[in-house]
């Protein structure tokens, strides 16, 4: 082996040594390298800073909440995929009621021909509106019955839920009050379905 093969090999061994080291280390609580956290604090508060602080605090506020919802009916979409998935195979897809299905391939050929923005555009179960998750795990009831407790139970915090959203995502500031609320929507959510 060549003395510029071997420095180059000694070089990245020794870089991977210094991470291994590092992680025991920033896990004892000594600080090596830059500090993501801080970077990310940084960033976020140059993209704020020509807005007042009234309207800052606010939407910091409001973003862990949307951050809450976000993971929220992410979650929801999964466990109706994973439990559909499991139970009707995998065209669970095509076994779902075809007005849903209509209403989710028609927003995704909208999103394929018309937008000029590139996210996620593959899963259909992204193009279903909050409101007909719930629907769709009445639909199929006999799927969800031993977990979820009774359909009115879904029902109502998925309404709450879907209203609360919707006025997030328009910008409004909610209440104290409010935030409470879908914290102990979601939080009743998770504890039933065991997350």
């Amino acid at each position: 082996m060549s003395n510029k093969h071997k420095d180059i090999r000694d070089f990245f061994f020794r870089g991977l040594m210094f991470e291994s080291e590092a992680t025991k280390f920033q896990s004892a609580g000594i600080q090596i390298g830059a500090d993501s956290k801080y970077t990310e604090e940084q960033l976020l508060s140059e993209a704020l800073s020509p807005f007042s602080i009234s309207r800052r605090n606010d939407a910091l506020e409001m973003s862990r909440l949307y951050s809450v919802l976000h993971c929220f009916e992410n979650e929801i979409r999964e466990y109706i995929r994973s439990t559909l998935s499991e139970n009707d195979g995998i065209d669970w897809w095509d076994k779902i009621p075809v007005k849903m299905r209509s209403h989710a391939e028609n927003r995704q050929k909208t999103a394929l021909a018309d937008s000029w923005l590139e996210g996620e555009k593959s899963d259909l179960l992204g193009f279903i509106d909050f409101g007909m998750l719930a629907s769709i795990i009445i639909e199929k009831w006999m799927y969800f019955d031993n977990i979820i407790p009774s359909q009115h139970w879904l029902k109502q915090r998925m309404e709450e839920l879907e209203k609360a959203r919707n006025f997030i995502a328009h910008n409004r500031m909610l209440l104290p009050s409010e935030f409470q609320r879908i914290y102990m929507y979601i939080a009743d959510w998770n504890r039933v379905i065991g997350l």
